[in-house]
């Protein structure tokens, strides 16, 4: 008798795209775990934004002039948008020191070894800090809402709104990626994530109206993507704007947001994957 033996089935290997999709939850889910582990990350990422709106809204509302008053209600509404954006932002240096963070502790080369997509491991640690600056969104508009911040607009622009300021976030993330991945340690890449955020977001429309600046700095203000996305906030939440302005980013503020956005993500995310297998190979 002839010996007979069964075919052992083999799945057929997954398309690139859903092995990367697969792959890259797969590592948000390992960063959202770890950040649960640490809360003091969570905690502490809530007490500058925190600290801003109170500083901003009490100790400098009343020498604001927006649109021709000093009423302190209209700059915290003025001020809101740009207090949301610069949280979003500023949650690139965190994404630089834990990119910088798992390369120094040689994880990076533990992920290289396993069969996955190699931009899954970026791709992963943006999500994951996508889903941090969310939390940290909505738990600050929270404290807006309790120091007199409004909407006057829909729930969907409102909506809109958020979105726009978590696309700018993930946007930026990917520059901090890079950052991470260029520099040697964790403490280079917290203080290379922050050194440029500040003249973007200070150089903008967040705090004060670009108007008021000399007509150089004004025309960096208002082509600021920084800027375009403050102003289409304030535009979806019904909050008071800047003074018109012939800048296209402040006549369409909502294009121009998703176009800076989606172009910083296209140009920063193919030059960290590139930089990533660089550094893995």
């Amino acid at each position: 008798m002839s010996a007979v033996t069964d075919a052992v089935p083999v799945n057929p290997p997954a398309h690139p795209v859903v092995q990367s999709v697969r792959d890259s939850l797969v590592i948000a889910k390992r960063n959202l775990i770890r950040m649960s582990r640490i809360p003091e990350m969570v905690i502490f990422g809530l007490i500058q934004p925190i600290m801003f709106v109170v500083l901003f809204s009490y100790v400098f509302g009343g020498s604001m002039n927006i649109g021709g008053t000093t009423d302190p209600s209209v700059y915290r509404e003025f001020l809101m948008a740009g207090i949301f954006a610069q949280t979003v932002t500023f949650a690139t240096a965190g994404a630089g020191a834990g990119i910088a963070d798992d390369m120094h502790k040689g994880l990076i080369d533990r992920f290289r070894s396993l069969p996955m997509a190699r931009g899954a491991v970026l791709t992963g640690r943006t999500l994951a800090d996508l889903v941090q600056t969310a939390l940290t969104v909505f738990v600050l508009a929270i404290v807006a809402l309790l120091v007199g911040w409004r909407t006057h607009t829909s729930v969907g622009e409102v909506l809109a709104a958020f979105a726009l300021l978590l696309l700018l976030g993930y946007a930026f993330t990917w520059v901090g990626a890079l950052i991470g991945l260029s520099v040697r340690t964790p403490e280079a890449a917290t203080s290379g994530g922050l050194i440029w955020l500040f003249p973007v977001t200070f150089i903008s429309n967040a705090f004060v109206d670009s108007s008021r600046m000399t007509p150089w700095l004004q025309h960096v203000a208002d082509w600021n993507p920084f800027s375009a996305t403050v102003q289409a906030c304030r535009k979806l939440f019904g909050n008071p704007g800047v003074s018109p302005s012939d800048a296209w980013p402040m006549v369409h503020p909502v294009w121009a947001s998703l176009i800076y956005s989606v172009l910083i993500v296209l140009i920063f995310r193919t030059l960290a994957v590139r930089k990533y297998r660089s550094a893995a190979a």
